[in-house]
């Protein structure tokens, strides 16, 4: 049977059980519309902005384990997805991104609305194609379908020109498509740096030694973080594909013998939903367990050996606890500049494993001891076959009285973002919390209980603002029996706000939380802390009338603009303001009973609010600013 490209992409669709899409219309695409016009099995949803589409897909695919899908026109269709492609794509999240072409005969010629979309996104997914020939169409769809979901998960371009979507061909669409072993990765295959050519990163196995165990369980401060001498090198393991299991045994052994264990774990535990299982290691070993921003939830923030997150803000524990270990056991995490600090010093003293299921992520920042390349779940699975009982309490104990001597927060006046996210916590406990980024989404990081109920979305490797908003809408379309809380700054939210139409018109009871301090909060606090008080662009209430030279918040500050309150009335929603701290629960409460769309609320907190512990540009984990 012939069919156009169009109704076969529709075909495809349903054969890869899409259940939802989030697109926007236009010319090139708009035969795909057509065909999917009066289609039941394929809920069709157009938010305000193809960003705000590409994040709520997004936050989808986050919230329910499957591949998101966009589509969207050409030119400024498709590049309006760019940001949340590379979004996307860092955090490991499967998306598909359909996008409209101008006529095969016309690319090359400057037509009106032509970009090369699949160039453009090339370094920041993990495949991107413009299908050129008719029969081609389906295979290329099934490719890229298999490719977002499969080992690493990450995103798929496929663009499609207008004759391609209006020729008539085969309506067969294949189970199995040919593919190359290199297009399951998260991105384009790397080497290895060489050592004597980039200072400070090293090949496996080189340049790091792994601690002899100690006889002794006393941690002190001269000896804790001490770098091993050369006489104490042991054997290295060599980097040679299919010795995974020879690897994780290694890892076991490194593990039963180490004094000072820990557990570094990332986005990747989260992303193979092994979290059950990582905890069972846990517990089984009675080692500590620290994770990235993107790791959080990996075991309930609540547990007992849960330490904290490690890094720029990362807890006084965490961070310390990197510093003093002599094993540290990383799984799913890619090691960026966020969470290590000055690289040459982190976890100095330790022999490190690092698991991850993409080969480019280990060695490439941090020196590693024995690199296993595999799925976080599957080499999981396998260290607790080997793991065993290890005591260590002393070193527990020593983690403990760090916790005690400098814990997160305290009390202050005022409405806090601790305040409001304990709040959080206590009324929404089956909930599904997208944050912007800034300061925010740290003190989400830091102060929000997650848990098999409390799942959050976070744009963590590229830090995009405007996310949350979006991503939260996107995660309500998918989870409707759960609810969704927003938690983002004055500043995000104003780069996606029309996304409240989007929640309004779907019906959406999502509840957004935003903390007005009425700055670019994380910039500001830099200025702060490191440039001497100038606070260069970064005061949203600032008016051309406004004096020059801002160096601090003022009594007689203009009011600020928008009136969020108003703002959400507008767009027919709720809106609350919150100036008093005892007034927190209640908004909550009765945001939480709104389940025929959308609330604001305002929350107004300090204007020089600081998330601590910060750790200054160069320093050390352990270098931190505690207040």
């Amino acid at each position: 049977m012939k069919i156009t490209g169009a109704e076969l992409f529709v075909k495809a669709l349903k054969k890869e059980k899409v259940d939802t899409l989030f697109a926007y219309p236009g010319g090139q695409a708009i035969d795909l519309f057509d065909a999917l016009y009066g289609e039941e099995d394929i809920h069709v949803i157009l938010p305000r902005h193809e960003q705000g589409l590409i994040h709520a897909a997004d936050g989808y695919a986050r919230s329910t384990g499957k591949t998101g899908v966009c589509l969207v026109t050409s030119g400024p269709g498709a590049t309006n997805l760019v940001t949340g492609i590379a979004t996307a794509n860092y955090d490991s999240v499967p998306l598909v991104c359909f996008t409209g072409q101008v006529p095969t005969g016309l690319i090359g010629k400057h037509a009106f609305q032509e970009v090369d979309i699949a160039d453009i996104t090339k370094s920041i997914c993990k495949y991107a194609v413009t299908v050129q020939r008719r029969e081609d169409l389906a295979g290329e769809i099934r490719k890229a379908f298999r490719i977002a979901g499969t080992g690493k998960p990450g995103v798929a371009v496929v663009d499609l020109p207008k004759d391609i979507q209006r020729t008539y061909g085969s309506d067969v669409y294949p189970e199995d498509p040919e593919m190359r072993e290199e297009i399951f990765r998260a991105g384009k295959r790397e080497e290895f740096p060489d050592p004597e050519l980039e200072e400070g990163v090293m090949e496996p196995g080189k340049g790091r030694e792994i601690p002899k165990p100690e006889t002794g369980e006393a941690l002190t401060d001269t000896e804790a973080g001490k770098r091993v001498s050369e006489t104490e090198k042991k054997e290295r393991i060599s980097f040679i594909t299919g010795e995974t299991d020879k690897r994780l045994v290694k890892a076991a052994e490194l593990l039963n013998n180490a004094n000072r264990p820990l557990f570094l774990l990332g986005g990747g535990v989260n992303i193979s939903r092994t979290n059950k299982e990582m905890q069972k290691l846990a517990e089984l070993t009675g080692v500590p367990v620290v994770t990235t921003i993107m790791g959080k939830g990996a075991i309930p923030s609540t547990h007992e050996l849960y330490v904290g997150s490690i890094g720029i803000h990362g807890s006084y524990a965490a961070n310390t606890a990197v510093g003093r270990c002599d094993l540290l056991l990383a799984i799913g995490t890619r090691f960026n500049d966020r969470i290590t600090g000055k690289t040459e010093e982190f976890a100095k003293g330790a022999a490190v494993v690092h698991v991850d299921i993409d080969e480019a992520c280990i060695g490439r920042n941090v020196a590693v001891d024995v690199p296993i390349v595999a799925d976080a779940g599957e080499a999981i699975g396998r260290l607790l076959e080997m793991a065993k009982p290890l005591g260590r309490e002393a070193w527990r104990e020593q983690i403990r009285e760090w916790e005690h001597r400098h814990p997160l927060g305290g009390k202050k006046d005022g409405i806090t973002p601790e305040m409001i996210i304990g709040n959080i916590n206590r009324i929404f406990d089956d909930a599904v919390v997208a944050t912007d980024v800034g300061q925010n989404q740290l003190w989400a990081a830091q102060f929000l209980d997650l848990n098999e109920k409390r799942q959050m979305l976070t744009s963590g490797g590229l830090g995009t603002m405007g996310y949350g908003l979006p991503a939260g809408i996107g995660a309500q379309i998918g989870n409707p029996e759960k609810e969704v809380v927003v938690i983002c700054g004055d500043g995000g939210m104003q780069m996606n706000i029309q996304e409240m139409a989007t929640a309004v018109v779907y019906e959406l009871p999502v509840t957004i939380c935003i903390l007005n301090n009425g700055y670019l909060g994380n910039v500001r606090q830099w200025q702060e802390m490191f440039f001497d008080r100038r606070y260069a662009w970064t005061c949203m209430r600032y008016r051309k009338s406004c004096m020059t030279g801002c160096s601090e918040s003022a009594k007689d500050c203009p009011a600020y603009t928008p009136d969020f309150v108003k703002l959400a009335e507008s767009y027919g929603a709720e809106g609350i303001r919150v100036t008093d701290e005892k007034e927190i629960a209640a908004a909550l409460e009765t945001a939480k009973k709104n389940r025929k769309g959308p609330t604001i609320i305002e929350f107004v907190i300090g204007r020089e609010e600081n998330v601590m512990p910060i750790v200054p540009p160069g320093k050390t984990l352990e270098e931190m600013i505690l207040d």
